[in-house]
């Protein structure tokens, strides 16, 4: 897939911008939400490929909004990465990848790389 929609969920407005940023410079569609219920909406409303979710966030937990997204047939097959300073094991069994913070534009060029790796046809 050469243009994925991507959707961030992330409260700091510093770290939504850069993300924004990186994965646009990466040829993504992006979408964007400051908080779990505004992120679960656009995520029903236009399924993306890829969600990358902040996992404290102040309305609904991380946790929660992978559960809700992989419970919902419209989202359960997007590539969930996690986002967090938490301990990266503790985290690895919720999503497909996780993006340790603090993070640099290679950190979320892997992440999309792996997304098209995953994506790309068999021979």
């Amino acid at each position: 897939m050469e243009h994925p929609h991507v959707l961030v969920i992330e409260d700091e407005l510093d770290l939504r911008v850069l993300l924004e940023r990186h994965l646009r410079a990466l040829g993504c569609r992006v979408s964007a939400a400051e908080n779990g219920v505004k992120g679960l909406e656009l995520a029903f409303a236009d399924p993306p490929d890829m969600v990358i979710i902040d996992i404290l966030l102040p309305d609904i937990d991380g946790r929660e909004i992978v559960r809700r997204l992989r419970a919902d047939e419209r989202t359960r097959r997007c590539h969930l990465v996690v986002s967090s300073v938490l301990d990266p094991p503790d985290l690895l069994y919720l999503a497909t990848e996780l993006l340790a913070k603090p993070f640099g534009r290679a950190s979320v060029t892997e992440i999309v790389d792996s997304y098209r790796a995953s994506q790309a046809p068999e021979d």
